[in-house]
């Protein structure tokens, strides 16, 4: 059986202007081609535009996912399996996630105490390093293995520490808050924050806002940031403005 692009839109849930894009690129080929010049895809490309749609699920670049699903020894079942195994420790890590948001909301409601250090609870160090690692792959792959390293050398006490220190960092900036983004107190939290970052790598000055303006426009990063305060992005990035138009 074969399918247009209009149905195979509508299956999936995409547009046909994407179907078109990743043609383009030659990420998902249809089967053939008509003498009308119509694009026509079978089950083959289906399965691969799956694949497609999970991989950005997953957050990954489109040439990435292209490699991938390019090389001659690529397995759709092993990659499935893969996906599953993925797609369930997400599964774990967004159910820890809901159940610190309803603590916290319990909490600013009053009807329930809560210390510092669990208003972080599903944050990860792991995670925080991740994310860290996802901020220098916007510069250069030298900058991520020198980082990889700095981070394998730590102890796992230091780790937990400086995963700690990370969440003073945001706390912060949220306590911050009703004084303003130029405010000495919102100021202070930059420089913690720049100074946070050493852990990992050390950003010119001129990277700084690329990397605040990062927090508010990545949806990974903005989903971690939200969770603990709905306007924490965009205030850390305004902050962080005021502090490099001062440098």
């Amino acid at each position: 059986m074969t399918y247009t692009v209009k149905q195979i839109a509508r299956l999936a849930g995409v547009s046909a202007r994407t179907l078109r894009y990743y043609d383009e690129i030659g990420l998902l080929k249809p089967a053939s081609l008509g003498e009308n010049g119509y694009r026509y895809y079978d089950e083959d490309c289906l399965l691969r535009l799956q694949q497609i749609l999970i991989f950005r699920e997953l957050d990954m670049p489109l040439e990435q996912i292209k490699r991938i699903t390019g090389r001659r020894d690529f397995d759709i079942v092993i990659a499935l399996q893969g996906h599953k195994q993925e797609l369930r420790k997400r599964i774990v890590q967004m159910e820890r996630l809901i159940a610190t948001v309803e603590r916290t909301i319990r909490h600013l409601q009053g009807e329930e105490e809560m210390s510092e250090q669990e208003m972080f609870e599903g944050f990860s160090e792991e995670q925080q390093a991740e994310y860290e690692k996802e901020a220098m792959e916007m510069y250069d792959p030298e900058t991520v293995k020198a980082s990889n390293a700095r981070w394998r050398a730590y102890s796992a006490a230091e780790k937990q520490r400086i995963f700690d220190e990370g969440n003073a960092v945001y706390k912060a900036f949220i306590d911050s808050m009703p004084q303003g983004p130029a405010s000495p107190q919102a100021q202070s939290a930059v420089e913690g924050w720049r100074r946070h970052m050493d852990y990992f790598w050390t950003p010119a000055v001129e990277q700084l806002l690329f990397l605040a303006q990062g927090y508010v426009d990545e949806p990974r990063f903005r989903a971690t940031f939200d969770k603990m305060h709905p306007a924490l992005a965009e205030f850390i990035r305004d902050a962080v403005k005021v502090y490099v138009q001062g440098k």
